[in-house]
């Protein structure tokens, strides 16, 4: 049976590919090649997954300037978690083993607490743009993790970029923080190892559970601790805030926290993974533009190349890890690349 996501190219006779199509964890696998209708409808979705992840930073710098950062960063998860609920139900999804669910606390320890609740307290005093830059490291943040994870050997240009790249984001971090380094800027770093720990889990995951019932369940089994910060939050500040805000929070929970993964998952389902993936790269970019036009942020010298450093250490990462897992895999091409569950980050 292939794995949720993948791409299997099997044998029906010499000479002949099985077109059959099956469904797998919700997600629809194709045997053969990838087709030129379906490619571009796995970049479509893919890249609607990063248009709205590129908004997250924005909104969450937008929501925090009148609402507790803790309910922000808990809140959108308890939304999210009722949405996730309804849509394992109305599917039927299966349950997971109690060692998946061990497996699922971490993804939800990274995705859904440590991710959203690092930003937004960082997000207080930190701009949306330099948030953007530090947080542009994840792809390749999230490559070392499934590296770690998966005990691959991508060679040693895959860890030049990735050390480079998070020197570059320290750099950064340090540039960019008149004075040194912040405290929003260690939150910012502690949010992308959170993420990337937990998209790394997710990814391995996600072959068995199925792509977005992983971050489904991830969401629901994190409920009880994201509902009880929620409830803190609400006990010790008023719950007060303009229409922008509401609105802000709003996107966060239902489309940060579940419809952009509907649509990132799916895009990844229908493939071509490699490819797909790449769209993430162009999401720091987005968020960086968001920035300048919806809150006005001047874009710095050092923001820019800074920016464009770490995205192109990035990009060379996520490259060499796809070609060298590709290789490995070779001939049953189709390996699911856990850094392609990044956007994230939302």
């Amino acid at each position: 049976m292939p794995r949720d996501g993948e791409w299997t190219a099997r044998c029906a006779a010499p000479g002949q590919q099985s077109g059959r199509m099956q469904r797998a964890s919700g997600s629809v696998v194709r045997g053969g090649p990838v087709t030129g209708g379906l490619m571009r409808g796995g970049l479509v979705w893919g890249g609607l997954g990063v248009l709205a992840f590129s908004f997250t930073v924005i909104f969450t710098r937008i929501a925090v300037a009148q609402l507790d950062p803790l309910f922000v960063g808990a809140g959108r998860a308890v939304v999210a978690a009722a949405i996730a609920g309804i849509a394992l139900v109305a599917t039927r999804s299966r349950l997971p083993s109690p060692r998946q669910a061990a497996r699922l606390a971490i993804v939800g320890g990274g995705v859904v607490l440590g991710f959203p609740l690092l930003t937004s307290f960082a997000l207080t005093t930190a701009p949306a743009s330099h948030g953007a830059v530090v947080i542009a490291v994840l792809p390749a943040a999230t490559a070392v993790a499934a590296v770690i994870r998966t005990r691959e050997s991508p060679g040693r240009a895959f860890w030049i970029a990735a050390v480079v790249g998070a020197v570059v984001a320290v750099t950064f971090a340090l540039a960019g923080g008149a004075g040194g380094v912040h405290a929003s800027d260690l939150l910012l770093l502690g949010a992308v190892v959170a993420a990337a720990i937990g998209y790394a889990e997710g990814g391995v995951l996600s072959r068995e559970l199925g792509a977005w019932q992983t971050i489904s369940w991830a969401l629901v089994l994190s409920s009880p601790v994201v509902v009880a910060l929620t409830a803190v939050s609400a006990m010790r500040t008023p719950i007060t805030a303009d229409p922008a805000a509401w609105g802000s929070f709003a996107y966060l929970a239902v489309v940060s926290m579940f419809l952009g993964f509907v649509a990132w998952y799916r895009g990844l389902a229908i493939g071509p993974m490699a490819r797909v993936s790449q769209l993430q790269l162009a999401q720091p970019v987005l968020s960086l533009a968001w920035a300048a036009l919806l809150l006005g942020e001047q874009l710095t010298a050092v923001t820019v190349v800074g920016g464009l450093a770490v995205i192109a250490c990035a990009a060379i990462a996520v490259t060499v890890r796809q070609r060298s897992t590709a290789r490995a895999s070779a001939p049953t091409r189709g390996a699911t690349d856990a850094a392609a569950f990044t956007r994230s980050s939302r």
